[in-house]
């Protein structure tokens, strides 16, 4: 009898890589949690593998810096597609070509920024890693405020105050605008309130969170409240709740089964089509019963224990984001 977990098109929306770079995405033995011989032996089908660009100065020199950094990742990003043993992996652009990945039984990975950071300040640098890397989305801050927007949590090491701009500044308007045009969904994961709020209005497309979790159940300043959850239904966003377990339950002692219980919080409030999975895996997350890819069918399990049925697990896995990546390339065409 066919496990459901293996039929399924498992979509992990947040993954850091590993930077410097050590060369080992295929390797049989090295310390990352994600690679591309775990992916396939956990079924975890497609990954959106984020450039990660820490909150620097806000400055010539910091914007520089990360400028440079983001290309140089997203470089080793779109160097990963492959075949080695018997294995495939793909760099995808479009919703279509992780579907098509999925047929093929390859490892379909779709490239992302962390950090708007990245940009050092230039809206119209997200057309060129559109257009370069197939950067997919996102998101508007890390930890620290940029030039873009408030952060969810300020940085003392930056002498951030609480809020810098009220939200969005007028060139984080104009990035979003950018975004919009080239297809890049808005995360608003890492970001203030207000910036979120903003941001939910602002874009023409559906904002999505890509590694986030419920403030109702778990009062960190990095997760959702029920107004947040409210507008991403309101506007058809997303928020993919993820495996951080100081996210998913106070103390820090979040496990796979707090982590369906998040997803089944948002699918009760505002629906199954505005709810997903992700792990921050290699950015900090993992949890007890998911601790890397490999154990990916244990969500599977703990979602299908929480009441959740084959159409309801296609959707959180991958089907909402794969809607969004289309609405986002949908609008880029038109615009």
């Amino acid at each position: 009898m066919t496990d459901l977990h293996d039929t399924l098109l498992t979509f992990d929306t947040h993954i850091d890589i590993p930077w410097p770079d050590m060369n080992d995405a295929w390797s049989s033995d090295n310390p990352r949690k994600v690679d591309v011989r775990k992916c396939h032996q956990g079924k975890l089908r497609s990954v959106c593998l984020a450039a990660y660009i820490p909150q620097g100065p806000r400055d010539e020199a910091g914007h520089e810096e990360a400028w440079e950094r983001v290309q140089a990742m997203l470089k080793v990003i779109n160097s990963l597609g492959g075949e080695q043993d018997g294995l495939a992996a793909r760099v995808c652009r479009t919703a279509q070509d992780v579907r098509s990945a999925f047929k093929n039984n390859a490892l379909a990975i779709v490239p992302a920024i962390e950090n708007g950071h990245a940009l050092g300040g230039v809206p119209a640098r997200i057309g060129q890693l559109a257009r370069d890397y197939g950067v997919r989305y996102m998101t508007l801050t890390h930890n620290g405020h940029n030039v873009l927007a408030d952060a969810a949590i300020p940085l003392k090491s930056l002498n951030d105050v609480t809020a810098l701009h009220g939200g969005l500044s007028e060139i984080g308007r104009e990035t979003i605008r950018e975004m919009n045009r080239h297809g890049v969904l808005v995360d608003v994961s890492h970001t203030a309130k207000s910036t979120m709020m903003q941001a939910s209005e602002l874009s023409t497309t559906p904002v999505f969170a890509s590694h986030s979790c419920v403030r109702s159940l778990c009062d960190h300043p990095r997760n959702l409240d029920d107004e947040q959850l409210d507008r991403l239904k309101e506007t058809d966003g997303l928020i993919q709740i993820t495996a951080m377990g100081s996210f998913l339950r106070k103390g820090g002692a979040g496990t796979v089964e707090d982590l369906a219980r998040h997803v089944a919080y948002v699918a009760e409030r505002i629906g199954v089509r505005h709810v997903g999975v992700s792990s921050d895996f290699d950015g900090g997350g993992g949890i007890p019963g998911w601790e890397d890819a490999t154990e990916t069918r244990n969500v599977t399990r703990a979602l299908e224990a929480a009441g959740f049925g084959p159409d309801d697990l296609s959707a959180i896995w991958g089907g909402n984001m794969l809607r969004l990546m289309e609405k986002a390339e949908q609008a880029s065409i038109s615009a």
